[in-house]
């Protein structure tokens, strides 16, 4: 079992773009193959447009880009100890 700090400085490091990125592609492959699955079927498309594939392709899209955003950051530096602060003290 990994220990508190190294939990504690997982979550701290742990960029949110990640699991929204992989959490909107997951959701957005899911909706595009619903809507590629059902397509032409009646009662899928009343305005003429597959809302399903549409939908699907915008969410798949969004995902990717968090993904590729997330990946794209620069890794974060190793967690600072307590009482060692990021500004100087004055004299």
């Amino acid at each position: 079992m990994p220990s508190r700090e190294f939990t504690r400085a997982f979550l701290v490091s742990l960029d949110v773009r990640l699991p929204i990125g992989g959490f909107f592609t997951l959701l957005g492959v899911l909706l595009t193959g619903y809507g590629w699955a059902t397509r032409g079927t009646p009662g899928t498309t009343p305005t003429g447009v597959p809302i399903d594939l549409v939908w699907g392709a915008a969410l798949l899209v969004f995902g990717v880009a968090m993904l590729g955003l997330a990946r794209r950051s620069s890794p974060p530096g190793p967690p600072l100890r307590s009482g060692e602060g990021g500004r100087q003290d004055s004299p």
